[in-house]
């Protein structure tokens, strides 16, 4: 297979405008996806982001076969979740273990709303690797309210969070309500899961939420320029992922894992030259 079979950009100029909200959608993910990244970097929740994740996917394809609302559907599936790990997986043993329960039942309860599902396949398989132009406007108009709440929340939130995150013991002793801003931090990580299954789908979430944070935390551990550089390289390998995916016949989930896989690398390789200059 030559890359022309793959790639033709003739035209261009005339697809831009079709993905628009695509685009903007994109921005919205990178921004909530690279901010709430930091936290579940901080946290140690990358695992809890995939179980998550698929019950987002489920809640999203039951929404899909009942003829409910898409993106209603996987916010009530990720919430649920959320919670469920908030309540019951205070310990990291407890979290992984539930979320190990809950990764296969809300994956085979997704497929099953998937198989009975009458509708176009495209429909059926974005929701698990992401779909380039299924972001229409009331589509759009909630991601944008979903980055509006999780943005100002985490704002409100950000130090006593980042305090509770890095040392709780100390925080709780401080006065801080270490449980409640765990609860609530869940509460946002559900719902910047929900809006991302919506672009890259439930698959590779982790390529948003997770890989952007972790190749910053190898550049930096600034408490601003952390989560500058982690909104940054999300917001490549979106919008990357998506102009690429225009002018291809893949889906977009490949193109934004990459980069963003690229990235983490790059920022491994310039970590480790700088510990070789300080050792030198």
């Amino acid at each position: 297979m030559n890359l022309t079979d793959v790639f033709d950009f003739s035209d261009y100029d005339r697809l831009i405008p079709l993905v628009a909200n695509s685009l903007w959608a994109g921005a919205l993910l990178a921004l909530i996806g690279g901010l709430v990244g930091v936290f579940v970097m901080n946290r140690e929740l990358s695992f809890a982001v995939h179980g998550i994740a698929e019950l987002s996917f489920a809640g999203a394809a039951i929404a899909l076969l009942i003829g409910f609302d898409v993106v209603f559907g996987s916010v009530f599936g990720s919430l649920l979740a959320a919670l469920i790990l908030a309540v019951m997986g205070d310990r990291a043993k407890d979290r992984n273990s539930i979320v190990a329960v809950l990764m296969p039942f809300g994956l085979g309860l997704g497929i099953l709303a998937l198989a009975l599902y009458p509708g176009r396949a495209a429909n059926k398989f974005g929701l698990l690797t992401g779909q380039i132009v299924a972001v229409d406007d009331p589509k759009l108009a909630a991601m944008a309210a979903i980055a509006l709440v999780v943005t100002v929340s985490l704002m409100v939130i950000w130090r006593p969070l980042s305090f509770a995150s890095l040392d709780p013991e100390v925080a709780a002793a401080r006065g801080v309500s270490v449980r409640g801003l765990g609860i609530l931090f869940m509460v946002l990580l559900g719902l910047a899961v929900a809006a991302a299954v919506q672009v890259v789908g439930a698959l590779l979430v982790l390529a948003i939420l997770v890989t952007p944070a972790a190749a910053a935390l190898r550049l930096s551990s600034s408490q601003v320029w952390v989560p500058v550089l982690s909104v940054l390289f999300a917001l490549v390998s979106m919008l990357g992922g998506i102009l690429l995916a225009l002018g291809s016949s893949l889906p977009i989930s490949p193109f934004v894992t990459t980069i963003s896989f690229v990235i983490y690398l790059t920022a491994r390789a310039i970590a480790a030259l700088r510990t070789r200059a300080v050792i030198a």
